[in-house]
């Protein structure tokens, strides 16, 4: 059993102090054994050998009978706990005589606690009043101040004694000693803190500076990275970010693998700024967004007169990106013919205007970016295997948020931040509502994460989003049926919407249709078509999932179906589904 020696317990080589007519030690006792105590805590020694003489000298000339230092690590947790009767090992043992609730009002108000009777004090529970003996016929009394380095609390010093009619009185000052003891030990831990840093310095290897300035370099450019919206400190982000800083360095034609939503164009733009070239342009065109001949306008530019509504030349955005970057997203979409046309100024550097013979030469950096499968689309002839080649030089494949799920706390805050700003609110994340967010799949990625968050953000009635304020919660996320085949991941989120039943007279390919449909089985698809969706999705989700995967663009979710454009035509206003402009 732990002993803690009281103030009837004195060391022999330890004076008795003078006292005053009320039996408490003079102030003259009090300046004597502040005096030796700045003595004890200015020698060398373990810093617990240290408190525990501190503290047995602290009780010749203060009324006591436990008195306690407590110290804590940066981040709360307890580091030391020494009491006048300390040995190896018996921190535990202190620690479990602390009444916490009292230490963390001393913590958290950074200032003393007094109490006359521990009794009738809420920040003392059963447990510590039975601990400290307190009793209707037993008064207990207790003091706690703060142990302070410079403005931050790193400790409290604390100490309990049993009241009588003389004690009562001294109170007050017994706390300013103890306010004056504290300041001397938090001078003193500083200086132990100090110089275990100093010894930690000392005990490295003779390499260790030059890893601290490749450490240093990393920090700098991770930091330089993030200020271009990466946010993150996930895994799977920081070796993305490591990878981003190496390919800066070179001229190398990058592709960007990832599925839609990771942020493709956000890392292409790091990449260019991060690289020799950040002070030139840093241009970027959308490959399906545009037909061939536009996107051949778009890219190379044209002359004046070239085609019907050319009233003036144009250059195109190779020139304008010329000594910069050129960013082709979504390029696995071009077709063909324009394929051929694309790799020889990928590998010439040169080209010629729309309407023009001259040859224009240009030193570009090309970024492309694609979340389909190239190399199934090469094995299917449709897309040239020497383009690819020339563009998959360096590949980068972006995690989706799946693999960085301790990132979405940090993304959500962010988008919050930013709705607020824009919508001059101070909405603030619940608990609850980041543990709906973690659960979630997220098929969309940060896309899908930044409009739930807004959405969720729009409607919120309260101060703070909580869990119930999620349209999944609510048994009304879209999103959440649109792709509940593509995500294995347990979702602690409410059963969506049942879908519509499916009387589609179209036969979708490679589908089966549910039981409730009028329709037979799917008829075998069509040779190069695609699997969209699973048997247990609608016609109506299946014809949504192949506008997506196809950028809603009619003709290309029609080959993934098997179906020709006129039949997606006709299933679109069928199903009511609203097309998505880009």
């Amino acid at each position: 059993m732990l002993h803690i020696p009281s103030s009837g317990e004195r060391p022999a080589s330890q004076p008795e102090p003078e006292r005053d007519p009320s039996g408490q030690p003079s102030y003259e006792s009090a300046l004597a054994g502040i005096f030796e105590i700045s003595k004890i805590v200015s020698a060398p020694g373990r810093l617990e050998v240290t408190l525990a003489k501190v503290l047995g000298l602290l009780q010749s000339f203060v009324q006591m009978r436990h008195g306690i230092v407590s110290l804590f690590h940066d981040d709360g947790i307890p580091e030391i706990t020494v009491g006048a009767g300390w040995s190896e090992g018996s921190d535990e043992r202190y620690r479990t005589c602390l009444p916490q609730k009292a230490i963390a009002q001393i913590v958290a108000t950074d200032g003393p606690l007094i109490v006359e009777s521990v009794a009738g004090e809420p920040a003392f529970s059963a447990a510590d009043r039975e601990f400290l003996g307190a009793s209707d016929s037993v008064r207990v009394s207790f003091i706690g101040v703060p142990i302070r380095i410079e403005a931050r609390v790193v400790g409290t010093l604390t100490a309990d004694r049993i009241q009588d009619d003389s004690s009562s009185l001294r109170l007050e000052y017994d706390a300013r000693l103890l306010a004056m003891v504290a300041n001397l030990v938090g001078q003193t831990v500083k200086l132990h803190r100090l110089l275990a840093c100093d010894r930690e310095r000392l005990l490295v290897d003779k390499d260790q500076p030059q890893k601290i300035v490749e450490l240093e370099v990393a920090a700098r450019e991770r930091k330089k990275l993030h200020a271009h919206g990466i946010i993150g400190d996930s895994a799977a982000l920081s070796a993305l970010l490591e990878k981003i800083a190496v390919v800066a360095k070179s001229n190398s034609t990058v592709l960007l693998r990832g599925e839609s939503g990771t942020g493709k164009e956000l890392v292409a733009k790091a990449i260019h700024e991060s690289s020799s070239r950040a002070k030139r342009p840093f241009v970027k065109l959308n490959c399906a967004a545009l037909p061939e001949t536009v996107l051949e306008s778009e890219l190379f530019g044209h002359e004046k007169g070239a085609f019907t509504g050319a009233v003036s030349s144009r250059k195109g955005r190779f020139e304008l990106a010329d000594k910069g970057t050129l960013f082709l997203d979504e390029i696995g979409e071009i077709s063909a013919p324009f394929q051929a046309k694309l790799l020889r100024v990928l590998q010439e550097q040169e080209f010629e205007r729309v309407g023009s013979n001259h040859t224009i030469k240009v030193d570009v950096r090309v970024i492309a970016a694609t979340n389909k499968n190239l190399e199934e689309a090469v094995a299917r002839s449709e897309f040239r295997a020497d383009l690819y080649y020339r563009i998959s030089v360096v590949p980068l494949l972006l995690p989706p948020l799946r693999e960085r799920r301790t990132d979405i706390p940090l993304l959500a805050r962010e988008f919050l931040r930013k709705f607020n700003s824009e919508n001059g609110r101070t909405l603030t994340l619940e608990a609850s509502a980041i543990e709906v967010l973690m659960n979630c799949g997220f098929p969309g990625n940060i896309r899908e994460l930044e409009n739930c968050i807004e959405r969720t953000a729009t409607l919120c009635t309260g101060p703070s989003i909580v869990r119930s304020d999620f349209a999944c919660c609510q048994g009304q996320c879209l999103s959440m049926m649109l792709w509940k085949s593509t995500s294995n991941d347990k979702t602690d989120v409410a059963v969506p919407m049942q879908p519509m039943p499916a009387k589609s007279i179209i036969p979708l390919a490679q589908t089966t249709l549910p039981p409730q449909s009028v329709c037979g089985p799917a008829p075998p698809a069509p040779a190069g078509t695609v699997l969209v969706g699973g048997a247990s999705m609608t016609d109506r989700e299946r014809v949504i999932a192949a506008m997506e995967k196809s950028g809603w663009v009619q003709a290309k979710a029609a080959r993934l179906l098997g179906l020709t454009p006129r039949q997606i035509g006709y299933a679109l206003r069928k199903y009511g589904v609203e097309i998505k402009r880009f």
